[in-house]
């Protein structure tokens, strides 16, 4: 075998295909354009789905690329020796053009004569066939030609070897999956590239979509036949190299030594340092991908930004174990943006947004790690005590964090609940999940039922969009006082889940440059990504500090003050964004009269 560097492997695979009429494509974005049931770009075939569908390619009927892709199933087994959360495809695809033969053919080329791999360390599998679609003899006898022997070209079931649809309906059909045999004996007599034993590593996969599968649930034979195929860079670099690991490549090479440097750790001698390394390297590799995205992904609480949030967020626990320095995250960062810039251009473009973004989140989240963990903490000491307690009595109480534990932690704390999970599996504990979800479910309706009491400020769905809004209402109110008029005051307040409607007095129509000016000083507030600060006080304390609040007799002796930074500072039930940064970007879609001396504007978060 022939071992190669990232760029070598990447070079020499879209050459050889591109000397074989294959048109040589761009890696699409992360975030699938075709593909609404994931949140990620997870193979190469998602940016190919409609011309895999029959739309014509601009580039042709032959097709390569390296495609960028993310599977986050697996976060939670990343620092082993080959989870990874963003990885590499290699690709080929013919739209309608060659099939089995010249697909088989050119795979079985590149990996005995590029690659340099023998044929004895080669086995494939094919479709056993089933009751609805016959046995792929086909693909069998084409690897039997190649020279694989019969011992070396397993059958397996619709499980193992077929593809698709990726709905109800559409194009679908059998796979051959070629593996590398590592030379281990069979763990038993039935012995396969199905089995998990570890003889037999796959290294390719060719789908052949050759029938269309209908809503009554027939196989009917493509007129025009598809092939897709994939092979993971990360993969195939560990097999040429002979690594134990994906980590051991170049690709983490220089991340690694600088991990080893900051934490005085060496990668390979201690497990628990090992596996933080490995998961340094890959959350912030995903994480520098995912930012500087062509489609500009950032951290926030749903969708995407929520993947890339729980990353960062794990990254930041993990340099804890390795007792980094702060911002060791970015020094990190710049090595990987450093390694693909090349590769992927928009890399090394969005490079300050990435380092921008990196930065603040890590440095929102310290304050809630720092609390959660002192917290989780003592909710430990508090159950081990118990176990003594109920030791001397002759009870048994298990090493459980309750549901309602669990919910705490999140809901003052800001801690996830995936954290509190593994934390605990660490420490010898378990978590009540179903306690926790059964308590958040149970906080949830409450808000609900209590929020037109509980917020009387007009806020009457106690949800995170709404929440935000009401916090943007906030600083609508202080831009309009200081653009506008000093003398404006709030005169009526409604939101929904859509969009904020905010009521105040003014005799004479917001100008358009007014209202790009309010756009700006709402917007410049969200990009501060300034703590939003709740205290109690009374009403003099709260004039005093200078809050706006003009409905004062509506209010107890006690009052809730919000200051938003230098941006705002008012009276208020509730409920707020812990931070302008999550409230996204501030628009004003409308302004007009409300009544004799009153206007209305109405805004929305994008």
């Amino acid at each position: 075998m022939q071992k190669l560097s990232s760029s070598e492997l990447r070079e020499k695979y879209l050459r050889f295909f591109a000397e074989r009429g294959h048109a040589v494509i761009q890696s699409a974005s992360l975030i699938p354009e075709n593909d609404p049931t994931v949140l990620f770009t997870t193979a190469g075939m998602h940016p190919l789905v409609p011309y895999l569908g029959g739309e014509k390619h601009p580039m042709g009927k032959r097709l390569t690329d390296v495609q960028k892709c993310v599977r986050t199933g697996d976060i939670d087994e990343v620092g082993d020796a080959t989870h990874c959360t963003f990885f590499e495809m290699l690709g080929n695809w013919s739209l309608g053009d060659y099939f089995k033969k010249e697909s088989i053919g050119w795979s079985f080329e590149f990996l005995t004569q590029v690659l340099g791999i023998t044929i004895d360390k080669l086995a494939v599998s094919v479709f056993a066939g089933d009751d609805v679609c016959e046995r792929d003899e086909e693909s069998a006898k084409i690897w039997a030609e190649k020279g694989i022997p019969a011992d070396r070209i397993f059958y397996l079931p619709r499980k193992n070897n077929w593809w698709g649809p990726a709905g109800q309906t559409g194009p679908c059909g059998p796979d051959t999956e070629i593996f590398i045999d590592t030379g281990k004996e069979k763990c038993c007599d039935t012995c396969s590239p199905s089995c998990d034993c570890g003889k037999y590593i796959e290294i390719w996969n060719n789908v052949f979509m050759q029938f269309r599968k209908t809503k009554e649930g027939t196989y009917e034979p493509l007129e025009n036949k598809n092939v897709d195929t994939g092979m993971g860079l990360e993969r195939t670099l560990c097999i040429l190299g002979g690594y134990q690991s994906v980590y051991d490549t170049d690709l983490f090479a220089d991340a690694v030594k600088l991990l080893e440097d900051l934490s005085g750790k060496k990668y390979g001698e201690e497990e628990e340092s090992t596996r933080a390394i490995r998961i340094l390297c890959d959350h912030i590799r995903t994480s520098v991908m995912m930012l500087g995205d062509t489609k500009g992904i950032t951290p926030s609480n749903v969708d995407q930004g929520y993947i890339l949030r729980r990353l960062i967020r794990r990254a930041v626990r993990f340099a804890r174990v390795l007792n980094l320095p702060d911002h060791a995250l970015t020094s990190l960062a710049q090595i990987f943006i450093d390694k693909y810039k090349g590769v992927y251009p928009e890399i090394g473009d969005n490079s300050e947004k990435i380092i921008a973004e990196l930065t603040k989140e890590e440095n929102r989240f310290k304050s809630v790690i720092l609390d959660g963990y002192k917290e989780l903490d003592k909710v430990l000491f508090g159950i081990q005590k118990h176990k003594e307690f109920a030791s001397k009595n002759g009870q048994v109480v298990e090493d459980v964090i309750s549901g309602k534990a669990a919910f705490r932690l999140y809901d003052t704390f800001g801690f996830p609940i995936e954290m509190t999970v593994e934390i605990a599996k660490e420490r010898g504990y378990t978590v009540d999940v179903a306690g926790f979800e059964k308590a958040y479910q149970e906080h949830q309706e409450k808000s609900r039922a209590g929020a037109e009491q509980k917020f009387k400020g007009g806020l009457a769905d106690n949800s995170e969009i709404t929440a935000r809004l009401h916090t943007a209402t906030h600083l609508l109110n202080q831009g309009l006082r200081n653009i506008v008029s000093p003398d404006i005051n709030q005169k009526g307040s409604n939101i929904t889940a859509e969009r904020l409607r905010f009521d105040f007095n003014l005799d004479r129509p917001v100008t358009p440059e007014e209202i790009k000016a309010l756009e700006d000083y709402v917007n410049g507030a969200i990009k501060a990504d300034v703590e939003i600060i709740c205290e109690e006080m009374s009403v003099d304390q709260a004039k005093e500090k200078g809050a706006v609040g003009v409905f004062t007799a509506k209010y107890g002796d006690v009052v809730k003050v919000y200051t938003i930074g230098k941006y705002s500072c008012e009276i208020c039930g509730g409920p707020h964004a812990k931070r302008t940064g999550e409230l996204g970007t501030f628009k004003i879609t409308k302004e007009q009269s409300a009544a004799a001396g009153v206007r209305r504007i109405r805004a929305i978060l994008e």
